[in-house]
């Protein structure tokens, strides 16, 4: 890595800072709490701020000192996590840690995904499908993982001699495993072509996420087959929001040379089948999902889609515990089922941070899901914030907002 004698002098002085806000007594406070909650004890609302699309607005390019890219990139690293002790009260953890991941590469699935791109900055674009026929299928391959030993080795001695004086490096493998087999099938096929296929060309469909499967399934094998797989019962992002921490995994009869996925969480959702039948979403996504999912100690489930008429599906999936429930999802029938049996993985409206910052709005709107989720074990993830109009100030007010309510409850 080419750092200049002035960006080193600075990432290291913002590592120095990143490991005096993790030595807080504050962080294992929460560190603790998050292990309660994920074993689903009801202790308060949990909440996650994931700015997400809005960093560049909270962390614009012209803050950074850095001269290099590489510099930037790790100055950017770590200033987010500055910019959450000092402008967001929620219950981040706070890590003395720097991670090197395992360089490790998965090939793709044979096809490569088109899209018709927007106009607009931003924008949304549109599919242009790859796969049009039955026949086409053939073409999909399964994916093949590799490690490279070599560069896993330089970039962790890279990050020992830049801080491993400061701050805990730590080298993992595969840490996050999630499974979108609908997205995956909907970028190659298109979205509206997959939903005529539920009634015109069911087996053909049948066929395709058989294959995937498949596909996914073999890959973590490989993962296992070549001691890949890593702990993620820390800080790891869970799902689609939330963290990891737990005292369940790993098992108790667990290697900690050769971890297994039954001492991990994983996940999987079905976004794009948001607008079907349960009894649809079930028999094209969630069964397979399901599978895939078994092997695993401890499940998530769930995104943008609105699962409440779902909801007994999904508590079919194997080791399942946390949920995602959307933020058009109606919360006090998903609260009357969820009860205290699983993590209520709460979704709030991304939107009421542009347009008009209506701050009594929210604290209703807030007030109401905590009101009706008071028997469940609730978190608020906060995500999906694509900008906030350039008005970084409001993360921080609706964070104040949620934790004065949670303090209050």
């Amino acid at each position: 890595m080419n750092l200049t004698a002035t960006d080193r002098t600075l990432v290291r002085d913002l590592a120095k800072q990143v490991a005096e806000v993790a030595a807080l007594a504050i962080q294992a406070e929460r560190r603790e709490l998050w292990k309660r909650h994920n074993r689903l004890e009801r202790i308060r609302p949990m909440i996650l701020v994931f700015p997400e699309g809005s960093w560049a607005e909270l962390l614009p390019d012209a803050v950074l000192q850095c001269e290099t890219d590489a510099g930037r990139g790790l100055e950017r690293a770590l200033r987010t996590r500055l910019y959450y002790h000092d402008h967001l009260s929620d219950d981040t953890v706070i890590e003395d840690e720097w991670v090197v991941h395992k360089a490790v590469h998965v090939t793709g699935w044979g096809l490569q995904a088109k899209h018709i791109p927007s106009t607009l900055p931003r924008g949304a674009w549109a599919f242009d499908p790859v796969i049009d026929k039955p026949a086409d299928l053939k073409q999909l391959t399964f994916p093949e993982v590799s490690h490279d030993e070599a560069a896993t080795q330089r970039n962790l001695e890279t990050a020992q001699e830049l801080f491993g004086d400061i701050l805990t490096v730590k080298l993992k493998g595969v840490c996050h495993v999630s499974f979108h087999p609908m997205a995956l099938y909907t970028r190659l096929r298109g979205l509206e072509q997959v939903m005529v296929d539920m009634v015109a060309e069911p087996t053909w469909l049948h066929e395709a996420m058989a294959f995937l499967e498949a596909g996914y399934r073999r890959q973590v094998q490989q993962y296992v087959d070549q001691n890949l797989l890593d702990l993620n019962n820390d800080s790891t992002y869970h799902s689609s929001g939330g963290n990891g921490y737990s005292t369940e995994l790993p098992k108790s009869d667990c290697d900690p040379d050769r971890i297994r996925p039954a001492d991990m969480w994983a996940s999987a959702e079905a976004q794009e089948l948001a607008q079907v039948s349960p009894d649809m979403h079930y028999e094209f996504s969630l069964q397979y999902e399901s599978r895939l999912l078994e092997p695993f100690g401890l499940n998530g489930y769930g995104c943008c889609e609105d699962l409440t008429r779902k909801l007994d599906h999904v508590f079919t999936i194997p080791n399942i515990r946390r949920i995602s429930i959307a933020p058009h999802a109606d919360v006090a029938v998903c609260a009357e089922k969820l009860r205290g049996n699983y993590v209520f993985s709460w979704k709030p409206q991304p939107s009421h941070l542009v347009g008009d910052f209506n701050e009594d709005l929210l604290r209703r709107y807030l007030g109401h899901a905590m009101e009706v989720t008071k028997g469940c074990v609730f978190e608020m993830i906060l995500k999906d914030t694509h900008t906030c109009q350039h008005r970084p100030e409001r993360f921080t007010r609706w964070t104040e907002i949620a934790r004065e309510l949670v303090e209050g409850c």
